[in-house]
């Protein structure tokens, strides 16, 4: 059957790296699933039990290449996919196959695995967080000085710089890579708990012996190259812990999103615009558009990311006593989308924020339109140093504001405010006093200084700390 005629997930199809894809795999899958079964079998022989290294050396001679046939068939006989890879495993390991997967339950490679690749996952993100972070403070740095209109409600406020705006949205990646950090700081895995997380059957195995039931749990790991587990669980470990990753990944999908929204409405005031390429076509009716299609993109996979968060959460609230099998299918779609979907969203981030396109005379000219009336108070404390009485002052702006408004909003003509103002002898001012008073950079307060402060303090660390994982290119999609 070909590609074409059967459904293909669009995660896989146009939006995740192949590095992300791989991880997710069926290949990443079983043959974890085989290194689980080789470090059980090496545990179970340093504490004791009657295994040989050449039964383990068949094991790792087979690590790699799975027999799937041999497994598909076997599943459609007894509908059990760990016992149908057992049984492919001691097909091409004959002499091992009696002591593969000895003691355990579904879960220790089912749920080892997940966690595994989970973690791999989280680290592949965080080389990709990293990457945004740096290019995030080239473009700051470039324009850290360069003034442009604030908005509180979407409606002009004080003005702040393009830098400065930019370290909104770096330092809202910081907390999420601070997330991330977390997780694979406190990483753990299952270990090797049994079918209701007693370690009965390894009691069972290690004749009562309940030292090396414990130790089983740490020799895994370290085989594995973690220095934890999961102290206590059930049959699986507690699916509140696949809750919390996917926090982590809402935590960037809501930070794209809301980069995104600022990258559309700036584009929509042609002051900034994501890149667009030479044969790119913005609209299939009307050629001369240009579309933010790169961060509406993000904006609809961090929606998808965000809504997905649910799927864990109830999995987790539902869950009956040691365990039950309704989270399997969930959690077969569910983790899986969420890591190709942010995985996705950081690409466009990355592409988007290396092509970032600043048309200063376009923010100088929005800037100087809305400028006057956030000047007046500037204006109005010169002129009281002058010997102006500050309450008339304040009433003959107000007035002023209100008439140069009016022009604007009713009439469609420019800003007079200044010249209302110049032409007002209660203030004693020339226009080419006021215009003095008018120059953009005395209104943006320290954000320059904040800009390189930030980036100083809180991302060149993180860049420091991770500077073998930078000079990532992203590459998109369709």
């Amino acid at each position: 059957m070909s590609d074409t005629s059967i459904y293909i997930s669009p995660l896989s199809q146009r939006y995740a790296s192949k590095e992300m894809k791989e991880l997710f795999s069926n290949d990443k899958k079983f043959k974890t699933w085989r290194r689980l079964w080789i470090a059980l079998a090496q545990a179970e022989q340093e504490l004791g039990l009657d295994i040989s290294d050449e039964q383990i050396q068949e094991l790792i001679d087979h690590k790699d290449d799975i027999n799937y046939e041999v497994a598909q068939e076997r599943e459609k006989i007894v509908r059990h996919d760990v016992m149908s890879h057992v049984y492919a495993y001691g097909v091409q390991a004959p002499k091992a196959k009696g002591i593969i997967h000895l003691g355990a339950t579904s879960c220790y490679v089912g749920d080892n695995t997940d966690l595994i690749i989970m973690h791999e996952g989280l680290e592949l993100i965080k080389k990709k967080l990293v990457n945004v972070l740096a290019a995030l403070e080239h473009f700051a740095l470039e324009y850290k000085d360069l003034p442009c209109l604030a908005f509180t409600h979407f409606q002009p406020a004080q003005p702040t710089t393009v830098g400065k705006r930019a370290a909104l949205w770096a330092q809202d990646l910081l907390m999420d890579y601070e997330e991330i950090e977390y997780l694979l700081s406190h990483k753990r895995l299952l270990g090797q708990k049994g079918t209701t997380g007693t370690q009965a059957s390894f009691m069972e195995l290690f004749d009562g012996d309940a030292s090396k039931a414990k130790e089983i749990d740490r020799i895994i790991c370290d085989k594995l190259g973690y220095k934890d587990y999961f102290p206590v669980s059930g049959q699986t470990y507690t699916r509140k812990y696949d809750t919390r990753v996917l926090q982590a990944l809402v935590g960037i999908a809501q930070s794209a999103h809301k980069f995104s929204n600022d990258i559309r409405l700036l584009q929509h005031m042609k002051e900034i615009e994501e890149p667009f390429e030479k044969g790119q076509i913005g609209s299939s009716a009307m050629a001369y558009k240009r579309n933010p299609m790169r961060s509406e993109r993000m904006a609809a996979l961090a929606n998808y990311v965000i809504c997905d968060a649910m799927n864990p959460a109830l999995t987790a609230s539902t869950q009956w006593f040691e365990r039950t099998l309704d989270d399997s299918a969930n959690k077969r779609i569910s983790i899986p989308e969420a890591f190709l979907a942010i995985d996705g969203i950081l690409d466009l981030y990355l592409n988007i924020t290396d092509g970032l396109v600043v048309y200063p005379k376009v923010i100088e000219s929005d800037l100087l339109k809305e400028l006057p009336f956030m000047a007046t108070e500037n204006i109005m404390m010169d002129a009281v140093k002058a010997g102006g009485d500050r309450q008339e002052l304040h009433e003959a702006i107000r007035e002023h504001s209100m008439e140069a408004a009016k022009r604007i909003k009713q009439e469609g003509k420019e800003n007079d405010l200044i010249d209302r103002i110049a032409n007002d002898p209660r203030f004693m001012m020339s226009k080419e006093e006021i215009m003095k008073i008018m120059e953009p950079k005395n209104f943006v307060g320290r954000a320059p200084q904040q800009t390189e402060e930030f980036f100083k303090d809180y991302i060149d660390p993180v860049l420091e700390a991770n500077r073998d994982d930078l000079g990532l290119q992203a590459e998109i999609n369709i």
